[in-house]
């Protein structure tokens, strides 16, 4: 993974004029001066797509840290935050300070054009390994998590549930299924680009016959689950499993024989942020240990923090064969995975 991720940084780099030898700017800390600085400007406002739940919980600890300073989350899909920044920044309205989406690719977009402002927190300087941050200190990945199978154990037993993708073209599952949607979810593009790469679009083909529940985002399908609407979702983040089962929901992941996808939600700081200190202090917030345990325990998500501690009960990463995207290939693909998607699922 983290050689592949190298190289794709490195050639993303490569193809931006002007960025390829840029140099990261010195990392920083959250000094007095900068907390004064953000407590004049009273305000930040992060775009997430992050679960709503889970981003205003991090919101709050920021809150609660430093009081007199108001974090507006702003939660959509990925696909719908990749296209409001376009549309704002195409005509020069400048709403948010942070941005973080599920969709590596998008962060390439943003660097091209100029869009983000350079910024190393000094924990992801001195945590993170470097094949999960932007060479040029543009971004960094503040969070993942994999696109994973889940059943209702109610609905299903262990030894009925499916073990693979493949397993869900069976026929017994028809009309019993839910899914997320690629031209909403980051998770879910991530997810379709790094299956269609290993099984095939002739998989999709027969997914789509399935008589499958269509849902938006990818916290959607879990919580689907939950409700009993359906006993089996094809796809959907893994953290929102992880709540409702450590909630007593009976609700199980499964890691497919052919792989999960790992999803990276990079974070930046937008280079005409309204509230450049404000900013510059939660962009910090968001990599220090504290914020990514939190995450980890609370949201559910996978961190790159090389001292976060994961619960237990959860399948650690080492042992689960893990599907790697590739960002640099998957921006060519976005037009067509959504073409194809649409021709075979019919929206």
């Amino acid at each position: 993974m983290s050689g592949k991720s190298a190289l794709v940084a490195m050639l993303a780099a490569a193809l931006i004029p002007g960025l390829a030898a840029a140099q990261a700017p010195a990392p920083y800390d959250a000094t007095p001066a900068l907390v004064a600085a953000a407590v004049k400007e009273g305000k930040v406002v992060w775009y997430s797509a992050t679960d709503v739940k889970v981003a205003e919980k991090l919101a709050g600890a920021f809150e609660a840290k430093y009081p007199g300073i108001k974090v507006q989350v702003e939660r959509a899909g990925a696909e719908r935050l990749f296209q409001r920044i376009n549309q704002e920044y195409g005509s020069k309205i400048y709403v948010a300070d942070v941005i973080e989406t599920s969709d590596a690719v998008h962060f390439i977009h943003f660097k091209r054009n100029g869009w983000l402002q350079p910024a190393v927190p000094s924990d992801v300087a001195k945590f993170w390994p470097k094949d999960q941050r932007d060479p040029d200190g543009q971004f960094a990945v503040y969070r993942a998590h994999l696109s994973v199978i889940a059943y209702n154990t109610k609905l299903v037993t262990k030894e009925e549930a499916p073990k693979s993708h493949a397993d869900l073209l069976n026929p017994k599952w028809q009309g019993k299924l839910v899914k997320a949607h690629p031209g909403y979810s980051g998770t879910i593009m991530t997810d379709t680009q790094a299956l269609s790469q290993a099984m095939g679009w002739s998989y999709f083909e027969k997914l789509g016959k399935q008589k499958v529940m269509q849902v938006q985002s990818s916290t959607e399908p879990p919580k689907k689950l939950a409700q009993g609407e359906r006993p089996v979702m094809a796809d959907g983040n893994e953290y929102n499993v992880f709540l409702l089962k450590e909630e007593g929901v009976p609700i199980e992941p499964v890691y497919a024989t052919e792989g999960s996808a790992l999803v990276v939600g990079n974070a930046a700081l937008l280079k005409n942020a309204p509230h450049p200190s404000a900013a510059r202090l939660f962009y910090h917030f968001m990599f220090t240990r504290e914020a990514q345990q939190a995450n980890s325990d609370v949201g559910g998500l996978r961190s790159f923090h090389s001292e976060v501690k994961e619960k237990a009960c959860r399948m650690p990463l080492a042992q689960i064969k893990l599907l790697n995207p590739d960002p640099a290939a998957l921006e060519s693909q976005v037009e067509t995975i959504k073409k194809k998607y649409e021709e075979y699922f019919g929206t």
